[in-house]
């Protein structure tokens, strides 16, 4: 399966994903044309030693592991028949994970934030991973700090992920969103704006804030992701009754996917040239992409899911977005994540 070639579009504005489950009782599937998300009924689990997983993603650089582990033969040499869904954004798939015609998901925070707050049962099973620099706010130079924030203007997709970015970055220097004003602009029209001399300040990403800082030298990134590791992470989750019903299944997607990982390590240029071809970019620019994003081992996944004594746990952010999300509106009540983080598989690799 070859995924189209754009890359960074997991990121997805929040009243689209909100469209998207309003809309579940009335599309049963609510997949892209690339995607083969197609059937009317729940997929079937085989039995006997062999077990079929059903995982709905998007063309993220994320997935490079889970690629690597479908062509060199990982998961079904621990017996997991997997498939990939592709589709254009996850709010897509999400009317065919409630139905049950998927059996995971590859969410970003915000997304499983918003499932949880409609009720939607599931388990995060892995931490796919967490920005450590591919998010950033630009900055001209005469802006010498975030406290300078103030009385200016930021432009940021209002509702989405660099929106609660932003709003996280501002409390740290002790601002609030009273204190500047928000400018809508997706992250691709922030770049070039700043880009052009017409925003002073922007939330964007790569490759948008690295073609941007290239060419606009009366400016920088001010801050990035890489200062705030658990701001934005991706998760692969399943469903609670499909994590109840197959924990063997879910196990050997969860070793498969580190299998994976651990081939990009010690075998990089061979894995890179395998999710290149699948992105249709070139290995060198997959490379350069991932050095914007950690894609945590075992021992950090545990403590990710697992430790909540660790600066890593998930589970704090998640109730902090879920709070930001409640306060704008974007959902109807903060969800209870007592039981969505699921540790046991990762705790079972360590």
């Amino acid at each position: 399966m070859n995924i189209p070639s754009r890359n960074w579009t997991r990121r997805n504005v929040l009243w689209l994903m909100t469209g998207a489950i309003a809309g579940v009782g009335l599309h049963a599937c609510g997949s892209s044309p690339e995607t083969s998300a197609d059937s009317e009924t729940a997929p079937d689990v085989a039995t006997g030693d062999s077990m079929k997983a059903v995982m709905g993603i998007t063309t993220w650089i994320g997935n490079t592991p889970a690629y690597i582990a479908l062509e060199k033969g990982f998961f079904k040499e621990l017996g997991l028949d997997l498939e990939l869904k592709v589709f254009d954004t996850v709010a897509q798939g999400f009317s065919s994970f409630i139905a049950g015609q998927l059996d995971g998901l590859a969410p970003v925070t915000s997304e499983a934030v918003l499932l949880a707050a409609k009720d939607v049962d599931f388990k995060v099973v892995t931490v796919e991973d967490t920005s450590i620099g591919a998010d950033a706010i630009l900055a001209r130079n005469k802006i010498g700090s975030i406290q300078d924030f103030k009385g200016q203007q930021i432009g940021v997709e209002l509702g989405g992920i660099g929106h609660f970015f932003v709003l996280q970055v501002l409390a740290e220097a002790g601002l609030t969103e009273q204190d500047v004003t928000l400018v809508n602009t997706p992250p691709d029209a922030a770049a070039a704006a700043y880009q052009a001399g017409n925003l002073d300040i922007v939330y964007t990403y790569s490759p948008f804030s690295d073609k941007a800082n290239a060419a606009q030298k009366d400016g920088r990134s001010i801050y990035t992701s890489k200062q705030m590791p658990t701001a934005i992470a991706d998760l692969y989750i399943f469903s609670a009754k499909y994590t109840e019903a197959n924990p063997e299944a879910v196990a050997a997607f969860v070793e498969g996917n580190f299998k994976g990982l651990e081939f990009l390590n010690s075998n990089r240029e061979e894995g890179l040239a395998i999710m290149a071809k699948q992105l249709k970019i070139t290995p060198e620019e997959l490379d350069e992409q991932l050095q914007g994003i950690q894609m945590p081992d075992v021992a950090t996944n545990i403590e990710m899911l697992g430790n909540p004594d660790s600066p890593d746990y998930m589970l704090k952010p998640m109730q902090e977005l879920a709070k930001f999300l409640k306060e704008q509106g974007q959902i109807p009540k903060e969800p209870d994540f007592t039981d969505v983080l699921d540790p046991q598989f990762v705790k079972a690799l360590g």
